[in-house]
């Protein structure tokens, strides 16, 4: 009985290595030219070129050594991630152009900064903290829905509502066939035949806080956003920019500036580790310390105004919350804004014209000069 020849298992192809270099999309994008996505149709459209060539297909990939150009101009060099806080002004619009001939944000920006675009929107009549970047890259993993940063707004609204009107809110409200996710809203004061809330929000959608307020029967004739995850207003006036310096952005985001890509950090310990016998712990330089007020504080009162009491507990303990920025104390001994850059540069801007503010809720403060 003669054998039976088993046939050979055939052999596993290796793996094709990795092309070289980055697709030319992404490459525009975090060159600041457009979006992914408009890099994507400008390609489509002929508008690109390598070496010469007209492409058509954004598959495909380049690398340093290709020549590129779009519309006819050579693509510029590649600069380091760059992020800028930005006090938006009501009545502008979020967007490169406007069909409407509005006015948008750029129109309006200070002409020493480079191309920007900005990170997330913020509606014609809404106000305050908005991002900008000259990095796709950064733009989009700063968009991502995994990102979950929770933005914080002042909102006033027309009446006068209890904090009990606001719990269809906190549990998630459905407003014309779409559901909103369960917001933080905290009824601060009520002020004539108006009252101040802070509402926070981990997702954006169009026109978010003004529909679910008017859902519930308020009305928003003023909303500000006053911090976007771990950046905050502070003491931006309409129109300012302030740039965050990029050692922020590479140990809070976790993102190289000169490489666009993102790092893995080591998780934070959840407590401070006793130092050893016989060492002296040295002072940490970026926590704030555990009064307000004396030398050395790291929260100016601006910030305490849109922080919530756990929060400032918890910074003023050492222990911000993750995520949170806090900035070490210059050498001149005055305290600097939490969460903006640790020497933010202002420009633009105009003097803020007289309006109705946001008094915080909570005590009164002293004068100045006494304890």
């Amino acid at each position: 009985m003669s054998e039976q020849v088993r046939p050979k298992a055939p052999k596993s192809a290796a793996p094709k290595p990795a092309p070289e270099g980055e697709r030319i999309a992404k490459v525009l994008s975090r060159a600041g030219v457009a979006s992914r996505r408009e890099a994507e149709r400008m390609i489509e459209a002929g508008e690109v070129k390598v070496n010469g060539k007209v492409i058509t297909s954004p598959a495909l990939n380049v690398t340093a050594k290709d020549r590129i150009t779009v519309r006819g101009e050579p693509l510029a060099a590649k600069q380091p991630a760059r992020l800028w806080l930005y006090y938006k002004p009501e009545g502008l619009v979020t967007s490169a152009s406007d069909e409407k001939g509005r006015d948008t944000v750029f129109d309006h920006l200070p002409e020493e900064l480079p191309r920007v675009m900005s990170i997330g929107r913020l509606d014609l009549n809404s106000e305050g903290l908005l991002l900008l970047t000259n990095d796709g890259g950064l733009k989009r993993q700063l968009e991502l829905p995994s990102t979950g940063w929770l933005r914080k707004y002042r909102v006033r609204i027309h009446g006068n509502p209890t904090d009990a009107d606001f719990e269809p809110l906190r549990k998630g409200i459905e407003v014309e066939g779409e559901r909103f996710q369960p917001m933080q809203v905290s009824l601060d004061r009520v002020q004539g035949a108006n009252a101040w809330a802070t509402v926070g929000l981990r997702e954006g959608k169009n026109r978010e806080i003004r529909r679910a307020m008017s859902a519930i029967g308020l009305t928003v004739n003023r909303l500000i956003r006053v911090s976007y995850g771990p950046f905050r207003l502070n003491d931006l006036q309409p129109g300012e920019v302030a740039e965050i310096k990029g050692r922020i952005l590479r140990e809070q985001l976790g993102f190289d500036p000169d490489g666009g890509e993102e790092l893995e950090l080591p998780e934070k310990p959840r407590g401070k580790p006793a130092p050893k016998r016989g060492t002296t712990a040295k002072p940490a330089t970026r926590s704030a310390p555990a009064k307000p007020g004396k030398p050395g504080a790291r929260l100016t009162r601006s910030a305490e105004e849109w922080l919530d009491a756990a929060e400032v507990r918890a910074i003023r303990a050492g222990k911000p919350a993750a995520g949170k920025t806090a900035s070490a104390r210059p050498a001149s001994g005055k305290p600097r804004p939490s969460g903006a850059d640790s020497g933010p540069r202002k420009t633009g801007g105009a003097p803020r014209p007289a309006r109705d503010s946001a008094p915080p809720a909570g005590k009164p403060r002293p004068p100045r000069g006494k304890g």
